[in-house]
């Protein structure tokens, strides 16, 4: 359980971390980089997310709602890499 709780901590705390050191780049394509990281860790917390609801660790209803915020997260990481890369 506890490897479990630090891997999710790790991808939750990966996602605005990336955002940030993107946002601090120069370039439209270092920005992308660091915002394509945050986005396929915000898809491994989703991953952790469902993994722990199925095996118990998570409540569905907690993980269900989380893993919308994710996806809408996800949605919207991809709409800024769009932005920045026009």
């Amino acid at each position: 359980y506890l490897a479990f709780r630090s891997q999710i901590t790790r991808s939750g705390l990966s996602v605005p971390s990336n955002i940030a050191e993107g946002m601090e780049r120069f370039t439209a394509k270092d920005k992308c980089r660091f915002l394509y990281i945050a986005k396929a860790s915000c898809g491994e917390l989703r991953t952790q997310l469902m993994i722990g609801s199925e095996i118990g660790y998570i409540p569905e209803a907690v993980a269900a709602a989380l893993i919308t915020e994710t996806r809408e997260l996800s949605k919207m990481l991809c709409g800024l890499i769009n932005k920045i890369s026009e």
